[in-house]
């Protein structure tokens, strides 16, 4: 297994420390194993430290209001998770598994107390790199409402894409249609005017070549639209998804403040039934 100070290296909360630091930290770490399937901890449950994973993958999971599990994240070598409990002392958010045999490092509160005791100036690097999760997160949050399908697509489409769709949009209009019916009756009407020198003679093979190489090229054209039309339907697809897990979660959200306050209004109504009968 790699060295407890080249795995917190590579810890994002612990990136900042200098190598010092580090070697300090790595120290007053413990160490446990975790066979494959062993539950390392469970959401809801209190928790006081946080892991550094050294071999083996560890499953991050939540249980949605349905029951239907959530995988989060797999935290691998010098990943950590559990640092909100450590952190804050709340309940766990989330359900830590092992995938397959473990070996974790573990840093509990004490042990974080003691080396920040030897080591202030290492909570200004822990804060510096909370500061930054928490400003990445911000900027999801930010941009967490529904997306426009049409800007979506606009931002990832090719010059080449662009030019495409132009074609193809042009070969369905009325004006695609009226330029080949002029095209068509000009070119029969000069090889077939009598008096006029034919440059391609009935049965017209050059604008049969023609119209056979447009009609390919046209054909190419617009399945490569199709496809771009496929893949925006997935892009809208997916906004939708979006939309509809986030409605479903404001719905749920306004359900638990109603039930919040009918209960508040049944407790408000007992109690003057009371003071009345009183």
């Amino acid at each position: 297994m790699t060295s407890a100070a080249d795995l917190l290296a590579q810890a994002p909360i612990f990136r900042l420390l200098d190598a010092e630091e580090r070697a300090a930290l790595a120290a007053v770490l413990g160490e446990v194993s975790f066979a494959s399937g062993t539950t390392v901890f469970a959401a809801g449950e209190p928790g006081d430290r946080m892991y550094v994973v050294g071999t083996g993958t560890v499953e991050l999971s939540v249980a949605d209001k349905l029951g239907q599990k959530i995988i989060l994240a797999e935290a691998k070598p010098g990943d950590i998770f559990g640092e909100l409990s450590l952190l804050d002392q709340g309940p766990r958010t989330a359900t830590a598994v092992a995938l397959e045999p473990v070996q974790l490092m573990v840093l509990d509160r004490p042990a974080l107390t003691r080396f920040l005791g030897t080591k202030p100036e290492a909570a200004l690097d822990m804060m510096a790199v909370m500061a930054k999760r928490i400003r990445e997160t911000d900027e999801r949050l930010r941009q967490g409402a529904a997306r426009n399908v049409n800007v979506e697509m606009a931002r990832r489409t090719t010059i080449v894409e662009r030019v495409t769709d132009m074609i193809a949009a042009f070969s369905g209009s009325v004006q695609f249609l009226g330029l080949h019916a002029a095209l068509f009756a000009g070119w029969i009407g000069w090889n077939t005017w009598p008096g006029l020198a034919a440059f391609d003679p009935y049965p017209f093979g050059l604008l049969t070549m023609w119209v056979s190489l447009e009609a390919i090229f046209l054909s190419v054209v617009v399945l490569l639209s199709q496809n771009r039309e496929a893949a925006k339907d997935r892009v809208r697809s997916d906004i939708e998804y979006d939309v509809n897990v986030k409605a479903e979660l404001e719905v749920s959200s306004l359900h638990d403040k109603v039930d919040r306050l009918h209960e508040a209004v049944l407790a408000r109504l007992g109690s003057l039934e009371n003071r009345l009968k009183q």
